[in-house]
């Protein structure tokens, strides 16, 4: 029988290979949802082809998933003991330059958008560009369709300037769905004070990622380490703006890393993050492989004083209600924030 943990587990972002071994792994870990990546590069047309393709294997293992659209279908995937997939991309590709595009994607169940991937967009800078512009105008424009609709503004590889303009220019809290603080790793998708400051102070949410390039001492980061920085981190910003993004990129072929950084832009290798000059996926950290170690994570959390109540928001409950508030159109009930907790910082 599925697993139904009294523990809500919710991860924001993964980028795995999908089959039926790694869904099953889902149901032994707990785990009620995920934020899949669709695209990166994909035109709209391509886009399509991949919700074709998910909706084939919601037919196939409808047992073990199916496709999320609210916050109640979490509810839903953890009474049942299923896990519901959320879409997202990680670049604005799909839409292409027609804003009109934004409420399809939203139609087709797409819930997060990244305004970029390392380089500039239509929409924004990316983390890798030498000179951050900002928001553009074009990307004025889609913020303000993604608040109508409600699509969220993820700003996970964008530059400084951009991320901050984003969160300023936005109706609706944005999120960094995977991403760790710049001070505690200094990598270049790692997000400064003032960024996560920003971010809290708006109701945004940031989902701490477990991929090795994002964590100090990589594949070899102690869990104790990565806890500690979790307890930090709640202390400048509150605990109820925090979650989990893993990143994780389980049974991936190293090729794959190519299209991530490179897309059709260059022809030349693009090493990205790490000082390895190797293109392929470095090694997860020991006490988390898979979707079966989230509890590991959930221990590690307690261990560093984090209480049950804490524990438990981290692990899901804070991004539930983020997931309630944020996927409604403008006219719904759904897209007010007033009474959101922005989250207070543990003392």
């Amino acid at each position: 029988m599925p697993l139904k943990p009294s523990m809500l587990i919710v991860d924001c972002l993964q980028y795995s290979n999908w089959s039926e071994s790694i869904f099953r792994e889902m149901r032994e870990g707990g785990v009620s949802a995920v934020h899949v990546t669709i695209a990166y590069h994909e035109t709209f047309q391509e886009m399509v082809q991949k919700v074709a393709h998910w909706n084939r294997l919601f037919e196939q293992h409808a047992d073990l998933i199916f496709l999320g659209r609210t916050g109640d279908d979490i509810r839903r995937a953890q009474a049942e003991g299923r896990t519901a997939i959320f879409f997202g991309f990680q670049n604005p590709s799909p839409i292409e330059s027609d804003i009109g595009l934004v409420e399809i994607c939203h139609q087709l169940g797409v819930r997060f958008m990244q305004l970029t991937y390392n380089n500039q967009s239509l929409l924004a800078t990316g983390c890798y560009e030498v000179n951050d512009t900002g928001i553009t105008r074009f990307g004025r424009q889609v913020i303000g369709e993604m608040n109508r609709v409600g699509l969220v503004v993820d700003m996970s590889h964008s530059a400084e300037r951009s991320t901050l303009e984003a969160i300023e220019i936005s109706t609706r809290p944005i999120a960094i769905t995977h991403a760790n603080p710049a001070w505690w790793h200094g990598a270049l998708r790692n997000k400064s004070d003032d960024v996560l400051k920003a971010l809290s102070q708006s109701g945004g949410m940031l989902g701490f990622s477990l991929y090795p390039h994002h964590l100090r001492q990589g594949s070899d980061c102690a869990l104790d380490d990565f806890c500690t920085m979790v307890a930090e981190a709640a202390s400048r910003y509150g605990v109820a703006s925090l979650g989990l993004g893993s990143d994780l990129c389980q049974s991936q072929p190293d090729s794959v890393v190519t299209w991530m950084r490179n897309g059709r832009w260059s022809k030349q290798t693009d090493y990205g993050e790490g000082s390895a000059k190797s293109p392929g996926f470095p090694d997860q950290p020991s006490w988390f492989s898979d979707n079966r170690d989230f509890l590991n994570v959930a221990e590690g959390l307690k261990a560093v004083g984090f209480n049950d109540g804490e524990v438990a928001g981290l692990m899901g409950e804070n991004w539930l209600r983020f997931f309630d508030l944020s996927f409604g159109s403008a006219a719904s009930g759904n897209a007010s924030f007033e009474d959101t907790p922005i989250g207070v910082a543990r003392g």
